[in-house]
């Protein structure tokens, strides 16, 4: 095991790129201390620990079809565009069961980011057992919109890229000196101002922080990826990240397309493997 720290970024199925760079970790028997994964890294950061190699690119290209998966269906009749029980309880448990004992074993300190939407600030879940905390893993990919608020202990929770979609702060903060980066966003990416404010103002009357966490979002998301930047050229940070723009959307009905952006994954991963031993050692 690696004393450093692993930092997931989400961004919906553009995490299939994700999973991919950790496959490749998967098969070279690569582990780190900690690890910190928001929306669908936390998602993948379970894959991950558990030894599920490829579980990530099935469950993200086998049910594109099913009406309970994904899509419209799903979010008139439930609340979430992403359904819950066939995402948090049927793939899971029936179709594609999580290796649990596997992840409860492993030495790794995992955490999901979520965000408290009473306070607008991240919160760090440590997932222990995936089955026992499939909610914080439900709650850091629930997006603002497109899913119903996730309620732990009483307090309401939505995605955590809301406050803390790249969380290598909190990585350095925990005392992690060495931090490899995976991003699902391309070199030189800059995020712009959300379009939708306004569904934000209008559907979290109750909740004012979703709306101004989203109004600021920009500004946040931009100031991590300069602290990447920042330790990447201090030596302190590794970094995996497309070299262009991945060509798929947030929610993307695709199968060959989600396979393309895993195998790109998977050869960015193999790729930077030398030089990350390198950086690690």
């Amino acid at each position: 095991m690696y004393q450093a720290g692993l930092v997931l970024e989400g961004g919906g199925m553009k995490g299939v790129y994700t999973t991919g760079v950790l496959d490749y970790f998967l098969e070279k028997g690569l582990s780190f201390s900690c690890c910190y994964g928001v929306s669908a890294g936390a998602i993948h950061m379970c894959n991950f620990l558990a030894g599920n190699k490829e579980r990530g690119l099935r469950t993200s290209v086998n049910y594109l079809n099913d009406r309970h998966y994904c899509g419209l269906y799903s979010l008139l009749t439930t609340g979430d565009y992403f359904g819950v029980d066939f995402c948090y309880r049927k793939i899971p448990t029936e179709l594609e069961p999580f290796d649990n004992d596997t992840f409860r074993r492993q030495k790794t300190k995992a955490y999901a980011v979520i965000t408290n939407i009473v306070t607008g600030k991240p919160e760090y879940y440590q997932i222990k057992d995936i089955y026992k905390d499939m909610l914080a893993i439900r709650a850091s990919s629930s997006l603002p919109l497109l899913s119903r608020n996730v309620i732990i202990d009483g307090k309401p929770y939505l995605d955590g890229g809301l406050s803390d979609s790249i969380p290598l702060g909190k990585s350095i903060e925990d005392g992690n000196v060495k931090n490899v980066v995976i991003l699902t966003k391309e070199e030189g990416y800059v995020r712009q101002p959300s379009s939708m404010l306004l569904p934000m103002k209008l559907k979290y009357r109750k909740y004012p922080k979703v709306y101004e966490n989203m109004k600021r979002r920009h500004r946040v998301y931009n100031r991590s990826m300069r602290l990447v930047q920042q330790e990447k050229e201090a030596g302190r940070a590794f970094v995996i990240q497309p070299c262009e723009a991945l060509d798929i959307g947030r929610v993307e009905k695709d199968a060959d397309k989600l396979r393309q952006i895993y195998r790109i994954g998977y050869e960015d991963g193999k790729r930077a493997y030398d030089e990350l031993i390198a950086f690690l050692a």
